[in-house]
């Protein structure tokens, strides 16, 4: 066992703070490494605060981690000392299922193992990456490539891959017109990511304060839902909408913007039960779907896409003690677009 710095939520009340956790000995199969970067997402705040229930204190959150291996287990191949890889939303999983079976672990049949406040398979609670170190199984370990510097792939391990994802799994491409609902740490990944696929891209969002942005970012148009002639204007005109925002929103209106047979898919996860008008879905043989994350391969093929393609998420990289700050910036929309923990301090 060894012993790591970590930044820890003592209860859904109180504030993160510094500690010390310990982490296992590698095994055989096991890769360890210094973390250098740790993307906040908002899932980590939804946890610590016991928003969506099961939060097992304390808690150490991170499922964005970026750093340089340390050590290899005795029968570890693929990786060495020195090599940049990442971690993301699952450390393991069953794999004996038919879904991990088939190359898609994050659909465990019998839940994968969560990076942070889950059980591993040693019986020990699961601490993430507000830390400075980690110990991982090999096949749960990204690859980093070289063109990507290692605080921008840290928040590609899960806003990236929850965006890249569907895009990928819905055929997103030149001829093809993609709507994203909401410019924030999952969306503006959505516009870059589409963007880059040679999709046709168009921003949803409230306003139109973050409109200069969106089309920096990569987007051909850009409307505000606050105009109610947004709807009609657009109505049958996507064959694919991501929704990236948690908030309960009047489906009805989102599903008449599909065309004849287009999808509407869901990323974020709203506290209350989502109402779907049947004659929505009817009308257009539309449909309404979800999507989590991505499995291993896929999550290493959205890698060596971005650093092929040049895509990048925008980032604040902050230090460890900014991070109840950070906090309440994210849940304020007052961060553009991703903050990365740099964890320097943590590793010394």
């Amino acid at each position: 066992m060894s012993t790591v710095a970590a930044y820890a939520a003592p209860s859904a009340s109180e504030p993160l703070v510094k500690t010390t956790i310990t982490r296992r000995e590698v095994g055989p199969h096991d890769v360890a490494f210094d973390i250098h970067f740790a993307g906040i997402c908002h899932s980590d705040i939804h946890t610590v605060r016991d928003e969506w229930g099961r939060a097992n204190y304390p808690v150490v959150p991170g499922h964005e981690i970026a750093g340089i291996v340390t050590e290899v287990g005795s029968e570890v191949t693929g990786f060495r000392v020195g090599d940049r890889v990442g971690v993301g939303c699952f450390v393991d999983s069953c794999r004996e299922c038919a879904q991990c079976r088939a190359g898609e672990e994050q659909y465990c049949a019998k839940g994968m193992v969560g990076t942070y406040n889950a059980i591993g398979r040693d019986g020990e609670p699961t601490q993430g990456g507000y830390s400075g170190a980690i110990v991982v199984d090999e096949n749960y370990v990204l690859r980093i490539p070289d063109s990507l510097p290692l605080d921008a792939a840290a928040p590609l391990l899960c806003a990236g891959i929850t965006l890249y994802s569907p895009l990928r799994h819905w055929n997103a491409g030149p001829g093809t017109r993609v709507a994203v609902i909401g410019l924030g740490g999952l969306g503006h990944m959505g516009v870059k990511l589409a963007h880059a696929m040679g999709a046709h891209v168009t921003v949803l969002s409230q306003s139109l304060k973050k409109m200069e942005d969106g089309l920096r970012l990569g987007a051909d148009e850009y409307y505000a839902t606050s105009d109610p002639e947004t709807f009609s204007t657009l109505r049958g005109s996507f064959d694919l909408i991501l929704n990236t925002v948690s908030a309960n929103l009047n489906l009805g209106r989102y599903l008449g913007l599909l065309a004849l047979d287009g999808t509407m898919v869901e990323l974020g996860m709203p506290e209350q039960p989502m109402s779907v008008p049947a004659g929505a879905l009817i009308s257009g043989r539309r449909r309404l779907a979800g999507s989590l994350i991505g499995s291993i391969a896929e999550t290493q093929e959205m890698l060596d896409f971005c650093a092929e393609h040049g895509v990048r998420p925008e980032i604040e990289v902050i230090t460890p003690d900014y991070i109840n700050e950070a906090y309440e910036r994210v849940v304020a929309s007052d961060v553009r677009y991703r903050f990365v923990i740099d964890t320097q301090s943590l590793r010394s």
